[in-house]
C-alpha cells in the first residue's frame, strides 16, 4: 500500500494511491482519520480498513496528475537523522568511520512534499544535497533489539537531507542541527510504502540526480548500521512513536566532496530515486 497526504479543499487528507488515482480515505470511509500519523496510531486493523476502503471505493477518486502532494507524514513527533552511515561517504568527507550511529535532528518546519521548492537561505552560500532512505515508525517502542525493531516499522519513504555546509561545519563549535534544519531542508515523499511491498530494505538502489546528471548512485546494502540496528540504538535514548521519521544517512557523491564543490543554486532541479519507493523531485529557489 502507498499512503500519501494530499491537499484538498477540505485541507490535508490521508490517501492511498491506486495506479493513477488517489483515494481520499476519510471521504471513502468517515470512520477513518484524515491524518496519516493517526492512521498509523490505529495499528494493523486500521491500516487494513484503509486498504479495504480504498479497494472498494467508487467515490473520492482523484486523478494523480491533478493532486498536490504534501509530505506523507505532515506532523511527525520526531525527525531523527543519522550522519556518516555509508563508509564511502565518511571517507569522501575525511571523517572517521563511526563505531556507533551519529545522530542529529531536524524540525517539522523543514518538511516539504514532492515538487515543492527547496528555498536556499540568503545566509548560506554552501547548500548541499543528500539522498536518503527514511524509516517511518508505526508502533510505539523503547529499548528495542535489532532483531525485532523492524516489527515497529510502518514503512519507508524517500528523504532529501538538504544541508547548509557552512553552518554545519564552519561555525564556531560546528552547528550540525542548524545547518540541517532550515525551512524546506527536509523534502519527503512522494509516498509512504508499506513493508509488504519492499522485500529487502537493505537491497535498494538509491540515486540522486541534479539537473538530470547522476550525482549519487549506491545501494542501501552499503549502510554501516542497518535499519534494525539504527532503531535499536535510537530507542535506547527516546521512545519511538507512530509517525516518527528516521533519515538513515547518505551515500557518496555529495557536493562538498567534489572538486570543485557543487552547491545547489536557484533554478536547479533535484530528483532522489529509491527502487520501489518512487522519485522525489524538488526544484530549487534562491531565497
Amino acid at each position: 500500500m502507498r499512503l500519501a497526504t494530499i491537499q484538498t479543499p477540505n485541507g490535508p487528507r490521508a490517501a492511498v494511491l491506486l495506479v493513477d488515482v488517489y483515494i481520499d480515505l476519510h471521504a471513502a470511509d468517515a470512520a477513518l482519520p484524515t491524518n496519516v500519523r493517526q492512521l498509523l496510531e490505529g495499528g494493523p486493523a486500521m491500516l487494513q480498513a484503509a486498504k479495504d476502503a480504498a479497494a472498494r471505493s467508487g467515490v473520492a477518486r482523484i486523478p494523480a496528475a491533478s493532486v498536490k502532494l504534501l509530505p506523507p507524514i505532515i506532523d511527525p513527533p520526531k525527525i531523527i537523522c543519522m550522519g556518516l552511515n555509508y563508509s564511502d561517504h565518511a571517507a569522501e568527507t575525511g571523517a572517521k568511520i563511526p563505531s556507533e550511529p551519529v545522530l542529529f535532528s531536524k524540525f517539522a518546519t523543514a518538511l516539504i512534499g514532492a515538487d515543492e521548492p527547496i528555498i536556499l537561505p540568503a545566509v548560506s552560500k554552501k547548500v548541499d544535497y543528500e539522498a536518503e532512505l527514511v524509516l517511518v515508525i508505526g508502533k510505539k517502542g523503547r529499548h528495542l533489539t535489532a532483531a525485532t525493531a523492524l516489527e515497529h516499522m510502518a514503512g519507508y519513504t524517500i528523504g532529501h537531507d538538504v544541508s547548509a555546509r557552512d553552518w554545519q561545519l564552519e561555525k564556531d563549535g560546528k552547528q550540525w542541527m542548524a545547518g540541517k534544519t532550515f525551512d524546506t531542508f527536509a523534502p519527503l515523499g512522494p509516498w509512504l510504502v508499506t513493508p509488504d511491498e519492499i522485500p529487502d530494505v537493505h537491497n535498494l538502489t538509491i540515486r540522486l540526480r541534479l539537473n538530470g546528471q547522476t550525482m549519487q548512485d549506491s545501494n542501501t546494502r552499503n549502510m554501516i548500521f542497518t535499519a534494525g540496528v539504527a532503531l535499536a540504538y535510537i530507542s535506547q535514548v527516546v521512545t519511538l512513536l507512530p509517525g516518527d521519521l528516521i533519515f538513515t544517512g547518505t551515500p557518496p557523491g555529495v557536493g562538498m566532496a567534489r572538486k570543485p564543490p557543487v552547491w545547489l543554486k536557484g533554478g536547479d532541479v533535484v530528483e532522489v530515486e529509491i527502487s520501489g519507493l518512487g522519485v522525489l523531485r524538488n526544484p530549487v529557489v534562491q531565497g
